[in-house]
């Protein structure tokens, strides 16, 4: 799994991908899921991970429960709760790299 994250970081990078400071995660996850096509756990961890959300350079805190928080109070989508949760627990191994 790794190595995955390791390969899209280097696509992003190789295509000029910005870090662009989104007004509300529910934006910055709207254009990675339907303008990059991303699935759900990668537009999660990459909003969190690359992209202030409204100035904050850590919107989704720093524990799978401060995330699940954040998750429910800012994104509206189709996941099922484990799919969030395995969202978050992805972007605290990610954040820990």
């Amino acid at each position: 799994m790794r190595s995955l994250w390791i390969a899209a970081a280097l696509f992003t990078a190789a295509c000029g991908h910005s870090h662009d400071d989104y007004d509300t995660f529910q934006a910055c996850y709207d254009e990675h899921t339907t303008v990059e096509s991303l699935p759900f756990q990668e537009a999660v961890v990459v909003c969190c991970l690359d992209h202030p959300i409204d100035g904050d350079s850590e919107p989704c805190g720093a524990t799978a429960p401060e995330c699940l928080t954040y998750m429910d109070a800012n994104l509206s989508s189709t996941a099922t709760t484990s799919e969030v949760e395995a969202a978050c627990d992805e972007y605290v191994i990610q954040k820990g790299l």
